[in-house]
């Protein structure tokens, strides 16, 4: 499996454009599911939350809400213009906050025992020198 290390941007901007490309197919092939966009999302915040570095652990779970609210804009009802497509997106927010929140703490439990491996090594590492 390949080890990429992502900046907080970088991991925000992996999501992102993940999102973004796997709306458009679910648009194209299975006629806009929310539920099928909700499904994809999980094992992208999981692979965001892996692959970001160390030092910006913090921001995996604050940029895959962002990322899914990013994604949803090809698959928000449009009923016309600007407003329309905001109130889609609104309202598929709303409708899909279960799959938000879901991939949330997948992100958020991930960096958690990522960070809490790191906090363990550098105190076995601080109790080996000393």
């Amino acid at each position: 499996m390949p080890n990429p290390r992502l900046t907080g941007l970088g991991g925000g901007l992996f999501c992102g454009a993940v999102m973004f490309a796997l709306a458009c197919v679910d648009q194209l092939l299975f006629g806009a599911s929310l539920t099928v966009y909700g499904v994809l999302f999980l094992p992208v915040c999981g692979l965001t939350a892996w692959w970001v570095r160390r030092g910006d652990l913090l921001t995996a779970p604050v940029v895959v809400p962002l990322a899914f609210a990013f994604g949803l804009l090809p698959l928000a009802d449009s009923g016309g213009g600007f407003g329309g497509r905001l109130m889609g997106l609104v309202t598929a927010l709303a409708t899909q906050a279960g799959w938000l929140y879901g991939g949330t703490l997948v992100a958020g439990v991930i960096t958690t025992v990522r960070k809490i491996r790191q906090m363990s090594r550098r105190a076995a590492q601080r109790r080996r020198m000393a």
